[in-house]
């Protein structure tokens, strides 16, 4: 046989040399010795580098007994080699792909050729390949029509800021690297393809974390003639059968689905992780009649006293470790941490538990349902601090105390959610999902009335705690979209300019319509377990977008920039 790949590892036994061969199908031993290799070849061996790319050629055999190696699916056998090529030789890497401390991120991005052998990395991109199939067979199954929308569009309102591409042909003018094909998959809709469907690549130049990056892939879906309950008990499908083809665990369908007001109320956040339990439980009732004075004055400003029972946890936490959390808290806003240890005879018991009777005490252990172990801890607080700070403070518990498995699996929807949110700063409106989002039909007159209460045909797909999609149904008349611009301070002219295409194509016998986006890098970053996104991307972006390999963004000569109209101007270089 004819074997070719990278040197992982190599060991000289003295007259003959071991070389674990590594390709992306695994590892095999190939043994270059005698009889089959002259002194020479052995000599060659044992001089190669570490990660040189080599050709082999010998007869397969099995290993000595009692030198076999359980670990590898080529354990049982090794290539005795009787030629040897050397193809290219490696030079002295930054680091190895075997070694089992890894480097920092930056010098593995910068060197992403060498840690894409990694075999942690080519598992991940591999799992990525899978789902991407799994996907398109699954819409092929279905009747969904492949369809591509352009890269090159226009710059158009929708939440975070366009990359701009500035135009040759046409001076002072841009184009837009698209954040997604919101726009062009409602006008297939009114051209009549029912049902689309895509891998997108969409831009967004916004503030990266973990999870986020400047360029990312979408499964990007829409549909004709369809409600919120179609969209979303076809994803189920999808959701189950990748589970299934592609981690071998079975998910019940259908998804359970809970409304958004009821997922602040009690996880505090829209896209909780419904992998444990711990839900926020509300005390302001009781909070306004003790004499307590963080209490008492909370609930008098018709604020809140919301809080969780960390369950068998009493002893589990220090007071100095209580004092960590209070500290981490306080982060997002709160001023501190009330806390109650239930005693083995059920009597609650905290440095405060002085300054309330017992009757306040009983009652705020029955609606806490603590027993003898539990440790009870609550914020006191407006609605905002009490959601952002018990969301922030369960999902650390559940991660301390191991409340869940890496392996487990939970997908819900979240449903209803509001079409508006205010900006606290300019007062205005703005659109929640997208200005594109019809509101629930039976809120469509508090577009007039009350838009703080108005209620969106909005849904979104949450996995272990992240969301993982989001997709509405549309507006699909021209009356509706512009009463909706005009709340949002679009006004008519704004309206034609930047969207005039999409309104004139409502004119025009549009359909119900409605869709969803999966966000794919997502997708397979949860369903591997993993918690940075740029783990299952190729050649992601650094926190602040650059590309360490490719050394991106760059300069340009000065004749392009001539060439496109521009010039730069106040940069100061690094």
């Amino acid at each position: 046989m004819t074997l070719c790949g990278w040197v992982e590892s190599k060991r000289d036994h003295g007259g003959a040399v071991f070389i674990d061969l590594r390709d992306r199908y695994g590892l095999t031993q190939v043994v270059v010795g005698p009889p089959e290799a002259e002194a020479s070849l052995i000599d060659e061996a044992g001089r190669i580098p570490t990660e040189s790319v080599i050709l082999i050629k010998g007869k397969v055999a099995d290993r000595l007994e009692g030198k076999t190696n359980d670990k590898l699916d080529t354990g049982d056998i090794e290539v005795r080699t009787e030629h040897l090529e050397i193809l290219n030789t490696c030079a002295t890497p930054p680091f190895t792909p075997s070694q089992s401390d890894l480097p920092g991120e930056d010098l593995r991005l910068k060197y992403r050729f060498l840690d894409l052998r990694r075999k942690e990395m080519q598992q991940g991109l591999m799992m990525r390949s899978k789902i991407i199939k799994t996907m398109r067979d699954f819409f092929a199954e279905h009747d969904f029509i492949d369809v591509e929308t352009p890269i090159l569009g226009r710059s158009t309102p929708e939440g975070a800021r366009d990359y701009l591409v500035p135009s040759r042909v046409h001076a002072g003018k841009f184009y837009a690297l698209p954040q997604s094909p919101q726009l062009y998959k409602q006008i297939l809709m009114v051209a009549g393809f029912d049902r689309y469907v895509q891998l997108a690549k969409c831009f967004r130049d916004e503030d990266l974390r973990a999870d986020r990056q400047p360029e990312f892939t979408q499964l990007d879906l829409e549909m004709s003639f369809v409600d919120a309950d179609d969209v979303m008990g076809l994803i189920d499908g999808l959701v189950a059968r990748t589970a299934k083809e592609v981690l071998g665990k079975e998910v019940k369908t259908p998804l359970p689905r809970m409304t958004y007001d009821e997922a602040m109320c009690r996880y505090g956040h829209d896209a909780p992780d419904l992998r444990f339990d711990m839900e926020i439980v509300n005390v302001t009732s009781v909070a306004a009649k003790t004499e307590f004075r963080v209490f008492r004055g909370t609930a008098d400003a018709g604020n809140f006293v919301r809080g969780l029972n960390v369950k068998d946890a009493a002893t589990k936490y220090s007071r100095r470790q209580i004092d960590d959390l209070t500290n981490y808290v306080k982060e997002f806003g709160a001023k501190g941490l009330a806390w109650f240890r239930v005693e083995e005879d059920g009597t609650l018991w905290s440095p405060i538990s002085k300054n309330l009777d017992e009757a306040h005490l009983a009652e705020i252990k029955e609606l806490m349902k603590g027993e003898p172990g539990d440790l009870l801890m609550f914020l006191a607080d407006t609605w905002e601090v009490t959601c952002k700070g018990l969301y922030a403070l369960r999902k650390r518990l559940g991660a301390e105390l191991k409340l869940y498995s890496p392996d487990q699996l939970d997908c819900s929807w979240i449903t209803e959610f509001p079409m508006f949110e205010k900006d606290e700063e300019t007062g205005n409106w703005s659109a929640m999902h997208h200005p594109f989002t019809a509101p629930l039909a039976r809120d469509l007159n508090k577009l007039d009335e009350d838009p703080a209460a108005c209620r969106a045909q909005a849904y979104d797909l949450v996995i272990n705690g992240s969301e993982a999609g989001g997709g509405t149904i549309r507006i699909h008349d021209s009356t509706t979209q512009s009463k909706v611009f005009e709340l949002l301070g679009i006004d008519e002219a704004t309206a034609e300019d930047r969207f005039g295409f999409l309104l004139n194509a409502l004119r025009y016998g549009a359909p119900p319509h409605g869709g969803i986006a999966l966000g794919v890098d997502r997708w397979v970053m949860l369903l591997a377990g993993l918690d940075n996104i740029r783990e299952v991307i190729a050649f992601p972006k650094t926190q602040k977008a650059a590309d360490l390999m490719t050394e991106a963004p760059g300069d340009v000569d000065t004749d392009q920039l001539t060439e496109l109209h521009l010039r730069t101007v106040g940069i100061k270089k690094d």
